[in-house]
């Protein structure tokens, strides 16, 4: 195993932040995994799990049992972790700016459509080799002026040319779910399986450019921009939601640290594997199609529906009670799915955001994230 140490931009006299990265096995030698935790720096469970994969990890890596090259990024932002109000770590925006530290990656779609342009022939594998070292070279050039983009350059160039990138998150209260690019669906599916995931959510924009999709739309666009000649997705980036936050045991993280290293010995990443992958237990659906439940006016929140129930067209997701004038609002689904995830808060303002339900069928353009 190598440290590495990426100190970032002071943004004040006296101050001085650094990224760490864990590097297990040997770079160009096979498949190139990178996992990152807690981008939001207020989600916690990625921390916790990447403690227990650095153990499997540095083991493997000491057996020789890694095939190419791992990076692991523990605690992916320490900005955010640096953040607090009253003891509350305020994680998911930049206190500066108001920005989501995951959204607005560099984009290095425009320039490789110009780099690549006459240099890419019909053999896939000398493709995908000069289009990662053009994606290497386009997040090397990105211009940064503040110390939090200088920050996300650094977490995109480590995974930029990656075969595997899993990004650790969480919800407020929630099931396990992931987001990836609609392309890579059928190779998200053996993941899904592993964690066990309850909704697995697909877009090729779903908007502002979070990290997984700078990641993986390099490959799907390409493809279209150039289809004389073979761009395979080459890049399998996923959004891995570890439940919600107050999720944060042993027991979970060793068995989602398990999961992932099954799947990376599926992948082909470790030199073993522990054999056959069952089929998921939910099937993937359009990031199109998730309802967000929105509260209509302010008021006490009450849930009648869990995180992981499966819902039906009209059925009762929450109450929203107005302590003044007493009244009752009820909340329900307008599609069926899932309910993944709902807000921790018990107390929401008009316009909150209550519940998440994905649904089937794509209906919704624009932002798909949201905050």
């Amino acid at each position: 195993m190598q440290i590495h140490r990426h100190s970032l931009p002071s943004a004040a006299p006296g101050t001085v932040r650094e990224l760490v990265s864990f590097h297990f096995g040997t770079p160009g030698a096979g498949p190139k995994t990178y996992v990152q935790a807690s981008l939001h720096a207020d989600e916690i469970p990625g921390m916790l799990v990447a403690h227990y994969l650095r153990e499997q990890f540095t083991r493997l890596d000491a057996q020789g049992d890694i095939r190419g090259e791992i990076i692991l990024v523990t605690m992916a932002n320490p900005i955010g972790l640096g953040q607090s109000a009253h003891g509350v770590i305020q994680g998911r925006f930049e206190h500066e700016s108001g920005i989501n530290f995951n959204r607005g990656y560099h984009n290095p779609v425009p320039f490789l459509k110009t780099a690549l342009h006459g240099r890419l022939t019909d053999d896939a594998a000398h493709n995908i080799a000069l289009i990662r070292a053009q994606a290497r070279l386009a997040v090397g050039q990105w211009q940064t002026h503040t110390e939090t983009d200088a920050m996300k350059k650094v977490l995109l160039g480590l995974a930029i040319d990656a075969d595997i990138v899993l990004d650790l998150h969480c919800d407020n209260e929630a099931v396990l779910h992931l987001y990836t690019g609609t392309p890579l669906a059928d190779a998200v599916a053996p993941l899904s399986a592993l964690l066990g995931a309850h909704a697995v959510l697909l877009a090729t924009e779903s908007g502002e450019q979070p990290f997984d999709e700078a990641c993986g739309r390099v490959w799907w666009e390409l493809a279209g921009h150039f289809p004389m000649v073979p761009i395979p997705c080459a890049c399998l980036s996923v959004t891995v939601e570890l439940r919600g936050q107050l999720d944060v045991s042993h027991a979970l993280a060793r068995a989602d640290a398990d999961a992932l290293l099954a799947f990376l010995g599926h992948a082909g990443q470790l030199a073993q594997t522990d054999g056959a992958v069952l089929a998921p237990a939910c099937q993937a659906t359009p990031l199109a199609g998730v309802e967000p439940i929105i509260a209509p006016h302010a008021g006490v929140l009450v849930f009648h529906a869990t995180p992981g129930q499966n819902l039906q067209v009209g059925d009762v997701v929450a109450d929203i009670v107005d302590p003044i004038s007493s009244d009752v609002t009820t909340l329900r689904a307008s599609v069926a799915g899932v309910l993944f995830a709902r807000t921790m808060q018990r107390f929401v303002p008009r316009g909150g955001s209550v519940a998440k339900i994905a649904g089937a069928v794509a209906f919704r353009s624009g932002n798909l994230l949201g905050q």
